[in-house]
């Protein structure tokens, strides 16, 4: 109990009304800085602290300082729900920032809909969030798109033409990219020879593993976020299973490699950003966050959170004003917003229309493949 109580009232930055302070623009931040996910809602910390760094720097918005007030909802969907509702009862808020994972910001967004808050994600892939309504926003691709790019690559790029699918059934992230990947790679001609399922938390997998093992598949695709797949990874290679995983997005963090490298070693994925992407914005990005967080590369996470930081201020300001109402329809207008890794344009449905990237983990590292458009 004292551990929420603290994590409802974690505020991370200046804490007062903004009726109290009519010089400054809030925006509340919620993300999962602990519990499960905590890799992810630190690297979008990081992103949203440089973007909030930089608009101050540039003289702040509407003549005001910019401040972030950030919440931690310890990775959990019920404490999101209770630090959006504080950010917008108790601290005055103009619009939000996160979640980075689906299922935390579908659970959330009712409520910034009912209160006409705006409120952007940066990494929530699943399509649902944004159907939530008008005043919900993401600047990431959605999962249609790249389930489909990971089908294609797999069929058309690897020559694969039986895989296994391995999803989490308590993750609708998981279930979601799990089926449009086997419906995408049936289309494509491959064939789905087995569907396994695991839950959130799981420990054991070795009765899936060994159901894979028996189908004989050529590779298994693997949507689900990085502490699941570490640890399918290492029994999978412990019980004898050499073929490929292919995963997502939800792989993306340092932690994967510091847990199941080896055992990943020659496995792709699919992701938003790869810092050996050949472009200034990227080595710009890469340089600042360096030099801020004792020269370590950069993730999408983080790269995404910036982004969304940006396209919000760039709301704020051409709305010229921190009016809710006006902000939302800034951001239903935004049209080839210079992000880092390409321009970035909010569709009729609230989402973003930006490419996809393949990576290949590779002598314990991303290795950066291609680029996918839409």
């Amino acid at each position: 109990m004292f551990k929420s109580i603290s994590l409802f009232l974690g505020v991370l930055m200046i804490s007062i009304s903004c009726s109290d302070q009519p010089d400054e623009v809030r925006i509340g931040a919620y993300l999962s800085l602990t519990g499960s996910t905590d890799s992810y809602g630190i690297s979008a910390k990081r992103g949203f602290d440089i973007a909030l760094n930089e608009i101050n720097e540039s003289g702040g918005l509407l003549g005001k300082k910019v401040s972030l007030v950030t919440v931690d909802d310890a990775s959990r969907s019920y404490l999101a729900v209770m630090a959006v509702k504080n950010l917008i009862e108790n601290e005055g808020v103009c619009s939000i920032l996160g979640e980075v994972v689906s299922a935390r910001t579908h659970a959330a967004a009712p409520f910034c809909q009912a209160a006409e808050i705006p409120m952007i994600t940066p990494a929530s892939t699943h399509p649902e969030v944004t159907n939530v309504g008008n005043y919900i926003f993401r600047t990431c691709f959605i999962d249609p798109f790249q389930g489909e790019v990971m089908a294609s690559y797999a069929y058309n790029n690897l020559k694969l033409r039986t895989i296994a699918t391995f999803m989490d059934l308590k993750n609708e992230y998981s279930m979601n990219l799990g089926r449009i990947f086997n419906d995408k790679f049936a289309e494509f001609g491959g064939k789905i020879i087995t569907t396994e399922f695991y839950s959130e938390g799981d420990t054991d997998f070795s009765f899936q593993i060994r159901k894979i093992q028996n189908s004989a598949p050529q590779a298994v695709f693997l949507p689900g976020y990085f502490g699941e797949v570490s640890r399918i990874a290492v029994q999978a290679r412990f019980l004898g299973l050499k073929i490929p995983f292919l995963g997502t997005d939800g792989w993306d963090s340092p932690r994967i490699l510091e847990s199941a490298g080896k055992e990943l070693e020659g496995c792709y994925f699919s992701n938003h950003f790869s810092p050996e992407i050949d472009l200034p914005t990227v080595r710009n990005f890469v340089e600042k966050y360096k030099d801020a967080y004792d020269s370590q590369t950069p993730d999408a996470t983080a790269i995404l959170a910036y982004d969304a930081a940006m396209v919000l201020f760039d709301a704020i300001k051409r709305a010229g004003t921190d009016k809710p109402q006006m902000i939302r329809k800034a951001l239903s207008e935004t049209r080839d917003f210079a992000g880092v890794v390409g321009p970035i344009t909010i569709d009729e449905n609230r989402n973003a229309i930006k490419p996809a990237v393949i990576l290949k983990i590779e002598n314990g590292k991303f290795k950066y493949l291609d680029m996918v458009s839409p």
